[in-house]
């Protein structure tokens, strides 16, 4: 298909207002910066709030933070996380005579999931994530003052896991079936079983928390100088100095390419 990774980026986003990672196993680090690429809907990494370069730029507008100080949260592990686009239908997993796989039936995530023909739809599983986000509160508010974050998005938070799955369909109203199982030894990582090896389907397994499917991402808030005095709208306050970012391309057609024409039909 015209551009896999992008369209997976824009259908996961729509369901979830976060960013997918179409490599999970490469890493994308709390604090990284940079711009997002609209020909692959990747983030192009510049550099990290983290890094010493950094705040050497901070120490010239604030004197008193010191990100070492502010380092990255981890939060606790959440439940199995699964994200199914708009008209993806999961079902229970039919368990019969003719699929022989150890520990299938006490998999901690099994199901079939169902995928519409003629459109394309997305998956991303991810087992027991946990966040790892920016400290809430001061740290975004001092970074708005850095001129050199102007532009940039910035990453805030990351969910890591220690196994994933992410499929993209092809338009064929194909099912697939997919489960982690274990055999039973707690000192070995789950594994991913699945009855189809199409191209587009990605997964991986590890004992410790190696992958980062989904992280999110935020831009400085424009501020327009208010022209009333008593304009209800407050100042915005600690993290409310960054917002959600917009995806930088025009509407997606089912291959991932800019269709410019549901742009038109959209704006009339």
């Amino acid at each position: 298909m015209g551009n896999a990774a992008r369209k997976f980026v824009d259908l996961i986003r729509q369901s979830t207002a976060k960013w997918a990672n179409w490599d999970p196993p490469i890493p994308i680090p709390v604090g990284a910066y940079g711009r997002l690429n609209n020909e692959t809907g990747e983030l192009d990494i510049e550099g990290n709030i983290y890094d010493p370069e950094f705040q050497v730029l901070l120490d010239k507008v604030d004197g008193q933070l010191k990100l070492a100080d502010f380092l990255p949260q981890i939060g606790a592990v959440e439940g199995d996380f699964i994200v199914c686009t708009m008209g993806v239908r999961q079902k229970d997993l039919k368990i019969d005579g003719e699929i022989k796989v150890a520990g299938l039936a006490q998999a901690s995530i099994k199901g079939e999931w169902q995928f519409q023909r003629g459109k394309r739809g997305a998956l991303l599983i991810m087992h027991n994530p946990r966040q790892e986000y920016v400290p809430r509160g001061r740290v975004l508010e001092t970074l708005y003052k850095v001129p050199e974050l102007k532009d940039m998005h910035i990453v805030n938070s990351i969910f890591k896991c220690p196994a994933y799955t992410i499929y993209l369909s092809d338009k064929s109203g194909e099912k697939i079936s997919l489960a982690l199982t274990s055999n039973g030894n707690a000192s070995e990582p789950s594994q991913w079983w699945s009855d189809t090896n199409v191209s587009l389907l990605r997964k991986g397994h590890h004992k410790d928390y190696m992958f980062t499917p989904l992280y999110g991402l935020k831009r400085k808030l424009p501020l327009i100088r208010r022209l009333m005095r008593d304009s209800p709208v407050p100042d915005p306050e600690g993290d409310d100095f960054w917002v959600d970012v917009h995806v930088p391309w025009d509407p997606l057609d089912e291959d991932g390419d800019e269709d410019y024409s549901l742009e038109v039909r959209r704006n009339f």
